[in-house]
């Protein structure tokens, strides 16, 4: 389907984001735009004062700009956090895509299946037995929704995502293409020949509310209980979750990141890129965690504290032994130096004690 043009007026914009208009507020904005690639009839943000000199070349009809720096001459929005804003205003003037409520003929929905007549099945998808499809989903091509699966109001479920038997979304969550949900975790248990048996993984995986998952990411489902995540969290692509860990709310964790099972990460923490965790560690509330990051078995991060490194250490402490690192031909070259001055001093006076004797 077409995509709808949206518009608004300056100040319409300005009072949704609890802005200032500065300027004429009567101006219409149909789209939205970076400061370098902004035209006439686009909105475009400052995120500090440090670019307003960029802003003022600009040729956007409208700029967010931090409180108390309007340019003169110029439709401005003065807003407390002008990205904050921008991206409030993107929801209005470009909503998602949304396609209309059909069930694709291609598609495959159980008889036992509960489809909401407002929601939306693309082609090739399959909807399991007993599962629940939410008022306003949208399904898109080659999904396949497995046994007892509930999927919220609202879910945004992109092409080619596999949600496995007995998985619960919550609403308006979105899965970008090829996320695997609910597929079993890495548990295996070794006999005395050396043979690995798998561990029954029947547990289930748990999405809270305005979850966002980037595209290939994998979940794995819990062995006996429950893998969860909290309300509001996102996760970047290639982010692997192991079976029971447990995820508070409003976390964010960047791309290519691993963590181990049964890890707990609590509410309000940020994960770097291509962090490791091992099993049983735990991130307290609001912690960061740097990119790169090592996190041993067990280990506990501590609560609003920052780490990096392999094994993860306090910031502070991590920046003093990169810095030694980098000084580290000097520092041979210097040990080299004081080994030969040392061996010329022990020489020297081995031979005193000659004379001597």
């Amino acid at each position: 389907m077409d995509e709808e043009v949206k518009e608004r007026k300056v100040d319409e914009l300005a009072a949704l984001v609890n802005g200032r208009v500065a300027g004429d507020g009567r101006v219409v904005i149909t789209r939205i735009a970076d400061l370098e690639n902004a035209a006439e009839g686009t909105i475009a943000f400052v995120e500090d004062a440090k670019a307003l000199s960029l802003a003022q070349e600009s040729k956007a009809s409208c700029l967010i700009v931090p409180e108390d720096n309007a340019i003169e001459g110029r439709s401005c929005i003065e807003a407390k956090h002008p990205k904050l804003a921008f991206a409030l205003v993107a929801k209005i003037l470009r909503p998602p895509k949304q396609n209309q409520p059909a069930i694709d003929r291609t598609a495959v929905v159980h008889e036992t299946a509960n489809v909401d007549a407002s929601a939306f099945v693309g082609s090739g998808a399959y909807i399991g037995a007993r599962a629940h499809v939410g008022a306003e989903a949208q399904i898109h091509h080659g999904v396949f929704i497995g046994d007892d699966v509930r999927i919220g109001r609202g879910c945004l479920i992109h092409p080619n995502v596999t949600v496995y038997d007995n998985v619960h979304l919550g609403e308006r969550v979105i899965l970008h293409a090829g996320v695997v949900i609910g597929a079993d975790g890495f548990g295996y248990v070794r006999d005395a020949a050396g043979a690995y048996h798998k561990f029954p993984q029947v547990g289930t995986v748990e999405i809270e509310d305005d979850v966002e998952i980037g595209a290939n990411a994998c979940v794995d489902r819990a062995a006996l209980g429950v893998t969860r995540i909290g309300r509001g969290t996102k996760i970047d692509n290639f982010v692997q979750i192991g079976h029971n860990v447990e995820i508070g709310e409003r976390v964010v964790i960047a791309a290519q990141t691993g963590i181990s099972g049964s890890t707990v990460i609590e509410d309000d923490c940020v994960i770097g890129g291509q962090v490791g965790m091992g099993d049983h560690a735990r991130v307290q509330k609001g912690a960061i965690v740097g990119s790169k990051a090592g996190i041993l078995p067990g280990k506990i991060v501590r609560a609003g504290s920052i780490v990096w490194g392999v094994p993860v250490r306090p910031l502070d402490e991590y920046k003093r032994i990169n810095a030694y690192f980098g000084r580290l031909p000097q520092m041979y070259d210097e040990l080299q130096e004081l080994r030969r001055q040392v061996a010329e001093f022990r020489s020297q006076f081995d031979g005193m004690n000659d004379t001597d004797q």
